[in-house]
């Protein structure tokens, strides 16, 4: 009897254990296919469940062991608005290296640091914007036009320059694990869209197939089929009469039918809004969301999905077409490792302190040192020597963090502006400094408040403002902790004031009073994110509310020297991945340019840092002033201020290096003239400002080449407008370019031999193998960027002037030569005809060219035939 009760006992053990083993869901069984697991979830899911899954703010499903999850991340240059993060340069810049195994390697870094935040906010239980792992990187779009603001984003004017870029910066943001995707990458804007800023929501591309085929699209292609690219972000713009979200022929006929792209496409932020906002194509949300989801859009960054249960209900779109996206945005979130345990995920090791470590601040100054392009170095004034006794640094971008940092950036812990790189450089020379003028007339250039202009009793002369730090983010109750602070200048990244305090949740009130030095009209301004306000005598100055990024604001307050101004500014911080304020003016009667000129004149060199800044070049933005709208250019030249700075500097007769610090190309024709040393600097990202030093004092022998063409005018352009490549990009621009599109020096010399190609007749379907000799002629060593082009001369179809087809990157010493070898495949030379609807090989005569950029002069040339 015993031994029966034994028997039973354990027959009773294991057929509950077999039955729990058989109750764990399917979809939770890692030893299971994905598809097999994402089809039980999805059908375990009512309607409702599945459309909240279909926005960017997805919410937890605790039944179905689904958590909270935000899709939007981006990480353009660096792991952007999740705190601290290493910044390298911004994208233009990356470009300009033409060094794609560098961009792989840093896209490594980036990657690192993306995963071992996300797992840090998953053990803090934290799931918001800017928490998670995918990731809406790179923008791949051409950057057709210099006006564009957001064209500094891009790989440049060329696809296949831009392509390439773009396949090494996924494939090491994605990793290689068979199983697991490292991150999730999102190739964006799908398609046709590089500016107006202003009419982006409205405006409607029309383009040929040839220009669409040629220009627009084959870096989207190669992202698919070369990288395989998980996501793809489809446009605000129209394309052909149909929102880009909610075109079929985009979507589903090219990115998925032709291409077949498996990922997921996710809506620009709301994009569907524009639906019925600004293309009025469809007049309600529900057939907004209806003509998305049916036409190829899976997820929405926006308003609109929710909708999608009306859309439903009125018969739009079915249960089960609404299947399709949500199974495809389950797969990513299986992939990315977030259903199964973590010790399973190889990323999930990766430690924190990779996050702005020593290794990837290395590789920020490397990164930073490949992008500087040398436009011009008359008579070798540079690499200047570092036994100068006296030397001036001049310029609004001199020592400015934000033209470092560009846009879609982190913050970095220690960033280098070129006057500190300068004289950490030079630690024996005499290094004045002056601003010299604003960034663009009747802009502020906004520094922080001193601690003198502050008293929190002005009659007792206490300095500074009283501070209460508030362990809330509504300024709640008692304060925690209460001080002076002698200024408001901080920056807290992802973490609190206090230790004791959250940092996803508090609030700081600042008062006291301010004490004006001078009477005149105060530019008053403000940097901070989440959340702030800022009272003068109880009025309301200026108010703000932003979780994506923190810019300067300001507004012109009059004050009288000898009277003293109430201050109160409230700032709070909920569910943001990084915390900062500052409290910033600009004093009034500044005479910029004379410190500037009085610095100048004692100097035996001036180093003037110019250019743009992201306050004046970007997304959408509020700016106007000369030369800028919005955030797009009206005209192409420095701002009439800085030229004019410029002139005047340079007449004092003294030797004048000029940096460029930028993200789009410059008219600079009076500088190009008469200014012995320019160079191209871009926004540098941390390092930027050692990296300029290196270069400007011969510790770094530049060998960056422009990624875009250096136009005279913008009346050599046609209309902002209009989307056709006609006289636009290297490819097709019949007038004379200030600095041609694949264009810079070195301090050394190269030179080219022995050109030749192995064949001069394949077929359609065969490749050519070429060689030639190159040799560093010079008495430095050096890196050369070596550009291989095609051209059809005599073709019967719409053609290119040239086209890019090869680059590489390549480090000589002094007096080495290299016999460089490569194969040319026949299908490189393929164009799209709209009369046979596709690519091919025309038969006749080719011409392959090779050289140091995209200039015939700088070219050498081999025929071939193709039969």
């Amino acid at each position: 009897m015993k031994k029966f009760l034994i028997l039973s006992l354990l027959a009773v053990v294991v057929f509950s254990a077999c039955k729990k083993k058989q109750e764990i869901p399917a979809y939770l069984n890692p030893e299971l296919p994905i598809d097999t697991r994402v089809d039980d979830l999805v059908r375990r899911m009512t309607l409702e469940q599945k459309v909240a899954q279909l926005n960017y703010e997805s919410p937890a499903i605790d039944s179905l062991h689904i958590q909270k999850y935000n899709w939007w991340n981006e990480c353009l240059h660096g792991v952007a608005r999740a705190g601290k993060a290493t910044v390298f340069p911004q994208t233009i810049g990356l470009a300009a290296t033409w060094d794609k195994e560098l961009i792989h390697e840093m896209a490594i870094a980036i990657s690192d640091e993306a995963r071992a935040k996300y797992h840090d906010f998953q053990k803090k239980n934290k799931r918001n914007i800017y928490q998670g792992l995918t990731y809406w990187t790179p923008n791949i779009n051409i950057f057709r036009d210099p006006r564009w603001g957001r064209g500094m984003e891009t790989y440049g004017e060329d696809p296949y320059l831009t392509g390439s870029m773009g396949v090494s910066l996924i494939t090491g943001l994605q990793g290689d694990d068979p199983k697991y995707l490292k991150l999730v990458a999102t190739a964006k804007h799908f398609a046709v869209h590089s500016g107006p800023e202003s009419s982006r929501h409205s405006f409607n591309a029309e383009v040929s197939d040839y220009d669409l085929r040629e220009t627009y699209l084959p870096a989207f292609k190669m992202a698919v089929k070369e990288a395989d690219v998980y996501s793809v972000m489809c446009a605000y713009n129209r394309f052909k009469g149909k929102p880009c979200c909610g075109s079929s022929p985009l979507l589903n006929d090219i990115l998925r039918s032709e291409w077949l792209f498996t990922g997921y496409v996710v809506s620009d932020c709301w994009a569907l809004v524009d639906f019925y906002g600004g293309h009025k194509v469809v007049p309600t949300k529900a057939q907004a969301a209806a003509m998305a989801f049916r036409n190829g859009t899976d997820l929405n960054c926006g308003s609109t999905s929710p909708a999608l249960v009306k859309a439903v209900d009125s018969g739009y779109i079915s249960e089960a077409e609404i299947d399709v996206p949500l199974k495809r945005l389950m797969k990513a979130r299986f992939m990315l490792g977030m259903f199964d345990s973590q010790d399973k995920v190889p990323f999930s090791k990766i430690p924190y302190d990779v996050v702005d470590s020593k290794e990837h601040h290395e590789l920020a100054l490397k990164t930073a040192l490949k992008s500087m392009v040398l436009l011009k170095n008359e008579k070798n004034l540079l690499p200047l020597s570092k036994d100068i006794k006296k030397l001036a640094i001049i310029g609004p971008n001199a020592n400015d963090v934000e033209v470092l940092l560009a846009n879609y950036n982190g913050i970095p812990t220690d960033p280098i502006t070129p006057l500190r790189g300068i004289r950490e450089k030079l630690p024996n020379t005499s290094v004045l400094y002056a601003l010299g003028c604003q960034h663009a007339d009747k802009l502020p250039t906004l520094t922080a408040i001193p601690a003198s202009a502050f008293y929190t009793n002005a009659e007792k002369n206490e300095k500074g403002l009283m501070a209460e730090y508030f362990d809330n983010s509504i300024l709640k109750g008692l304060a925690k902790h209460t001080r002076v602070d002698s200024t408001v200048d901080f920056y807290w990244w992802d973490n609190a004031p206090y230790e004791d305090m959250y940092d996803d949740s508090f609030s700081v009130r600042w008062t006291g009073v301010i004490a004006p030095p001078v009477t005149g009209n105060y530019a008053i301004g403000t940097l901070g994110k989440l959340k702030y306000s800022l009272y003068i005598n109880d009025s309301l100055i200026l108010k703000f509310k932003n979780e994506h990024s923190s810019s300067k604001e300001y507004e012109f307050v009059k004050m009288e020297a000898g009277k003293t101004y109430n201050v109160r500014l409230e700032y709070a911080d909920k569910d943001g991945g990084e915390a900062e304020m500052r409290l910033l003016w600009e004093l009034p009667g500044s005479n910029y340019e004379k410190e500037a000129m009085d610095i100048a004149k004692k100097s035996d060199v001036i180093i003037m840092c110019m250019g743009l800044s992201p306050r004046l070049e970007g997304e959408e933005m509020k700016v106007r002033v000369d030369g800028f709208d919005g955030g797009d250019r009206v005209s192409i030249g420095l701002p009439t201020i800085q030229s004019n700075l410029i002139k005047k500097i340079y007449a004092l007769g003294k030797p004048v290096v000029l940096v460029l610090i930028n993200g789009s190309a410059v008219a600079i024709n009076w500088e190009s003239q008469n200014i012995p040393a320019i160079l191209e600097a871009w926004y540098p990202g941390q390092a930027g400002g050692t990296a300029i030093a290196d270069v400007l004092f011969g510790d770094y022998n530049p060998a960056g080449r422009l990624p875009v063409t250096f136009y005279k005018s913008v009346n050599d352009l046609p209309d902002f407008s209009d989307y056709s490549m006609k006289n636009r990009t290297y490819r097709y621009f019949t007038g004379e370019a200030l600095y041609a599109f694949g264009y810079g020096l070195s301090y050394t010399t190269f030179n080219y031999s022995d050109f030749k190609a192995e064949k001069s007749v394949i077929g359609a379907s065969d490749s050519v193998k070429v060689s030639f000799t190159l040799s560093n002629t010079g008495k430095f060593d050096g890196e050369e960027v070596i550009q291989l082009y095609v051209r059809n001369p005599i073709s019967n179809q719409p053609q290119a002037i040239k086209s890019l087809k090869y680059y590489d990157r390549l480090l000589l010493k002094a007096g080495e030569k290299k016999s460089i070898n490569m194969a040319l495949a026949a299908e490189s030379l393929a164009t799209w005809s709209d009369a046979k609807g596709g690519f091919f090989v025309e038969s006749g005569k080719y011409e392959i060219l090779i050289g140091s950029s995209s200039v015939e002069k700088d070219l050498t040339n081999v025929a071939i035939e193709v039969k």
